[in-house]
């Protein structure tokens, strides 16, 4: 079964193929969902699949600067994308980023990076699952109250509110959102910027996995709109962070090539998805997924820690299997959504 492997020249391993392409199908459509580049699932998948961490988080961030172009542009037509507000956060994320790359590459030196990594990502993984499921409860709980009192809650709404508040702080300057419909200080987006980018250098990662979450609930966005800005957010930090892992020497082109074979075409399917899912639903979904790398990263931990070969094995089906299932949700719904908007307009036209 050698076929089914591909020599990595600048890693030197040799890496199951189409476990590439199924990370880059899946996390294509997945990452214009969410609006992520999914580097949060495509890190620790490279480094199940046989990637030292290192290499895993330059090369995906490469893959990631590619698919999030095609996102971008295509959640740019449904006007998902607040410029603004994503060019204010984009000078935090370059200076995040550096100093979380250069914590990476000390921990390498000092051989602790696989370990320590991992750890801080069950850490983030379980934190932001747990606010998911807060937002998800607090949220029924409102639509509750407000049948009972006979009033229709906004379907805008979310259930964690922490934006409010910190809405309440005006150092100048003050800025108006138009796509995120919102008023606040510069200062805001520029902090979760540097924030999202140190976890993206650190963990190789574009920043979307707390930065979309980030946006709902820290700085206010409607979740379409966090989806499209996220994404190109994503997008300018992956093109800085390939500059950066490859001038490193950490990034595999090949692997890079093969992912985005399938990332280009799930990428512009999994935006048009979001017309068809309630921002509940995505925010619900995204916890899933979450959930299913935080699996999948504990059980290939619990493996090295004592040399169970089996278990290596199921973390690696956990997360392939995870990101298919999720991926067939998505498509399956989208599928139907079209299909009844086309039955409508023929209806409309008749």
């Amino acid at each position: 079964m050698e076929w089914l492997y591909l020599h990595m020249p600048i890693s030197g391993v040799d890496l199951f193929w189409p476990g590439l392409v199924i990370l880059g199908l899946g996390v294509g459509i997945l990452g214009g969902f969410y609006g992520m580049g999914g580097a949060w699932m495509i890190t620790p998948g490279l480094n199940i699949l046989g990637f030292p961490m290192a290499f895993a988080i330059g090369t995906d961030i490469a893959h990631m600067a590619g698919k999030s172009i095609v996102s971008t542009i295509r959640h740019a037509k449904f006007g998902n994308v607040d410029y603004p507000l994503g060019i204010a956060m984009m000078l935090g994320t370059m200076i995040g980023f550096e100093v979380g790359a250069q914590i990476v590459m000390f921990l390498e030196r000092i051989g602790k990076v696989d370990l320590y990594l991992r750890i801080i990502y069950l850490i983030l993984l379980a934190f932001i699952f747990a606010t998911v499921l807060l937002d998800y409860a607090k949220l029924k709980k409102k639509e509750k109250l407000a049948k009972e009192k006979g009033e229709q809650l906004d379907k805008l709404a979310s259930g964690v509110t922490w934006y409010k508040t910190l809405h309440k702080i005006k150092i100048p300057p003050v800025m108006n959102f138009k796509e995120a419909q919102i008023r606040v200080s510069i200062w805001l987006p520029m902090i979760v910027g540097f924030a999202t980018g140190v976890i993206a250098g650190l963990l190789g990662i574009g920043g979307g996995l707390i930065r979309m979450p980030a946006l709902i609930y820290l700085v206010g966005c409607p979740t379409h709109v966090a989806v499209g800005t996220d994404l190109f957010e994503v997008m300018i930090s992956g093109l800085y962070g390939t500059f950066t892992y490859t001038w490193k020497g950490r990034t595999e082109l090949l692997a890079v090539f093969v992912m985005l074979i399938g990332a280009g075409i799930g990428a512009q399917f999994g935006a048009v998805a979001t017309k068809y899912f309630k921002g509940i639903i995505i925010r619900v979904l995204f916890g899933s997924a979450v959930c299913i790398a935080a699996l999948s990263i504990g059980q290939k931990l619990i493996a090295r820690m004592y040399d169970l070969k089996w278990l290596d094995d199921v973390s690696t089906v956990t997360i392939l299997g995870g990101l298919s299932i999720l991926m067939v949700i998505i498509v399956v719904k989208a599928v139907i959504g079209m299909r009844q908007e086309v039955k409508m307009k023929k209806m409309g036209q008749a």
